[in-house]
């Protein structure tokens, strides 16, 4: 499972955020200076973690965002699911869509709502607080600090 690269700023984005403060007033050119991610970009997902109720937005002068709970009430499911959607790992879990040529006699169809469910739980399970505690490593070697355009976010998930 490989997360996109939105999926992968937001959660670099939602971090940096939680590591101001639940009360801390921020916008997205800020963090977006702060975490490399292109303004474009993080202004687009400033708009999808606000329609999924992870940040209050407030509009003009004095305006900006902050955390809508607290960083250990948020998940990093939460997060995923702002920016992708809900977590499934096949299409064929989703009663919407009927895209798979094996659809009719697939033996493990009925069996992926529980790994999705798993990988979900796994997900769930990791709090926006831990996330964005800064490990000693980083704070005392800055430049070893890795690019969040270059980067990615590895997980590893055992089902």
């Amino acid at each position: 499972m490989r997360l996109s690269s939105l999926a992968d700023y937001a959660i670099v984005m939602m971090c940096a955020a939680a590591r101001h403060g639940l009360d801390a007033r921020l916008n997205a050119t800020r963090l977006a200076e702060e975490t490399r991610v292109p303004l474009p970009t993080a202004q687009k997902l400033v708009s999808r973690l606000a329609a999924a109720g992870l940040i209050e937005s407030t509009r003009g002068t004095g305006g900006g965002f902050v955390l809508a709970r607290p960083a250990g009430a948020i998940s990093l499911a939460d997060i995923i699911e702002a920016v992708e959607g809900r977590i499934a790992l096949t299409t064929c879990v989703d009663t919407q869509t009927h895209d798979c040529a094996l659809d009719h006699h697939c033996s493990v169809k009925p069996h992926w709502g529980v790994v999705n469910e798993a990988v979900r739980g796994a997900l769930a399970g990791v709090s926006l607080a831990q996330l964005s505690t800064v490990r000693a490593e980083l704070v005392e070697a800055p430049a070893a600090r890795p690019s969040t355009s270059a980067g990615r976010t590895v997980l590893e998930v055992q089902v």
